[in-house]
Parts: C-alpha cells; structure tokens; sequence
C-alpha cells in the first residue's frame, strides 16, 4: 500500500484529479475523537500502509497539534512524519493532493515526506479579500494607505502570500494588472488611473483551485486564471480555517500548482537522494521528514567532549 498522507480535516481534502489518485487520511482533532479512538486510528493507518505522513500547518489549534505530537510519543513510532509546512489552508490542501498523488509513485516513505519542502516552494497561494486590516498576522506587508482603504465598502485587494508575499489594490469591480512573464490583463485607462501592479504567476503550467468566502467576485476566475496561463480552473469549497487565516471572511482564496504527476515524479527525481544519518531513511534536501535529523550533522560545541556520540535532534 502506498505511504499514507493524512491532514487534519475534511475540507483540506482535494478532489483527485485521476482513479490513480488515493484519498487522504483523516486525522481528527480532540473535540472530534478521545485518544483512545486517535491512537486506534493510527495504528490502523500504520499497520495498512507502513507509514505515515500528515502535514501540520502553524494555523491549527494547538490542541490539535498537541493531539499529533501526543499519538506519535505513545505509540513510540518512527514511522510517523508530522510535517511543518507554512502555506494558507487551500494552499495546504493542494500540497495534500500533490503528495496523495507521488505516494503511488516508486518512492519511499522518507523521500515523499522531504518532497513537502520542494513541492511547497512551486504552490502560489493568495486571496482576492475585501479587508486587509487583519492581514499583517499572515506576513503580508500592509501600508497604512491599504488599513484606510479597507474600510470602503467596495475595497477589493489581491493578495500572494506565498512564495513572495504581495498586495495590490484593485478598482470596485475587481480589475488590475496582472501578469505572466510580462503579460497583462484589463486596463483602468478608461477611468484615467493607472492599474494595480499584480504579482506575476508561475513560469510553468499550473492548475488553479479557489474558493469562495462572502466575496462575490468572479476576478480569480475571470482575470487572474487567463493572466496567469493556467492549464484549468476548478472551484472547491472554502476550507474551514481560511477566514481567520486571511482575517476576513470576504474573501476568494485560491492556490496554483503543478498538476501533471509526470512532473513532479520528475521534480523530486532529479533532487539527489541521501540517507538519513539517524533513522537511514531516504531523503532529499536537507532535512529528514520523518526524525527531523538535518542532513549534516551540527557542529560540536564547546561544551560537548569530542567522542561523546551524538544526541537526537
């Protein structure tokens, strides 16, 4: 059976985009199941596909991520990675699918859990939003001219939050410049203003997901899509944690990735493969997904005797 990738809830689950695809597995956070149920679950997860791999964004509820850390101590595995990926909830949800889809690949455990990292650097994430007074929690650089405009009613910013974050103000009907290796979309010349500067998309072929909040806006779709060159659009529902994580529920996320398995099989095939110097997995960058050993072990200090051995990270 291929290794298991788990998220936290349903609506981080992405439709498969082929039969091939497996589902997610869904671990449930401690309001939903006691820990007799989540330690049952698991182990039933471990003992069906040998390993596991959930990812574990910074905007879950501590108590969920405590959960995680709690299972993993008790049944005193190696076999589970708890992956700490900062992506926007759709984003994370897209990194899901892409690993759902490498799991079915001839790689190991230990190589798909470390593909996280890589395949996270090609996701744009963002959000069409009709408030950024809250978005400076996220990491977003908000000027003060920004905070005023968002009490317009009929403000409407485009936000990238991932991999370069960016703000851009649109006109009240949603229009901008946007952008693809230089192109450019609609024009506000006809009302005497220069149009917002959008980030440019991905230089390579994308699929494009989003989602609806309490914004009604087809500018994702409509705009966005055809500026960045995607390959296809697909509308999901919104994921429950995104309002609080873009701090306004008037909005529309979306998020652009690679969809073609035959890419990213070659994505993470031509990273050099190395072994795990404390658990020997296989791993590609610099870090193991499962023990979270670094690829080189640190330097010793002063206070440690050369010949002592070495510590767990």
């Amino acid at each position: 059976m291929p290794t298991a990738i788990a998220v936290t809830s349903d609506d981080l689950v992405l439709p498969a985009p082929d039969r091939h695809t497996p589902g997610a597995a869904l671990l449930h956070p401690p309001e939903q199941y006691d820990l007799e149920s989540a330690l049952a679950g698991a182990s039933a997860l471990l003992e069906r596909h040998g390993h596991l791999v959930a990812l574990v964004p910074p905007w879950l509820p501590r108590s969920t991520v405590q959960r995680l850390h709690t299972v993993r101590a008790i049944l005193e595995t190696d076999r589970i990675a708890l992956l700490d990926i900062d992506l926007p909830p759709l984003g994370t949800a897209l990194l899901a699918r892409q690993l759902r889809q490498l799991s079915v690949c001839d790689f190991s455990p230990g190589i798909i859990a470390s593909a996280a990292r890589l395949l996270s650097h090609y996701i744009y994430a963002g959000a069409l939003l009709g408030s950024v007074a809250k978005l400076d929690r996220v990491r977003v650089p908000v000027g003060l001219g920004a905070h005023a405009r968002s009490w317009s009613p009929s403000a409407q910013f485009a936000v990238l939050a991932h991999p370069t974050p960016h703000l851009a103000k649109l006109g009240s009907t949603g229009t901008g410049r946007t952008g693809r290796s230089g192109s450019h979309g609609a024009s506000h010349a006809a009302h005497g203003a220069a149009p917002a500067a959008l980030p440019a998309g991905p230089d390579f072929a994308t699929h494009l997901t989003f989602a609806r909040g309490q914004l009604a806006s087809d500018w994702v779709a409509a705009e966005l899509g055809p500026a960045w060159q995607v390959q296809g659009v697909m509308e999901n529902p919104l994921p429950a944690a995104s309002p609080a994580w873009w701090g306004t529920p008037k909005l529309v996320e979306f998020a652009a990735g690679i969809p073609d398995l035959s890419v990213l099989y070659q994505l993470v095939a031509s990273v050099r493969r190395e072994q795990c110097r404390w658990c020997g997995l296989e791993l590609i960058g610099d870090r193991c997904g499962f023990c979270a050993a670094p690829l080189t072990a640190p330097p010793p200090s002063a206070a440690t005797p050369a010949g002592t051995g070495r510590s767990r990270p």
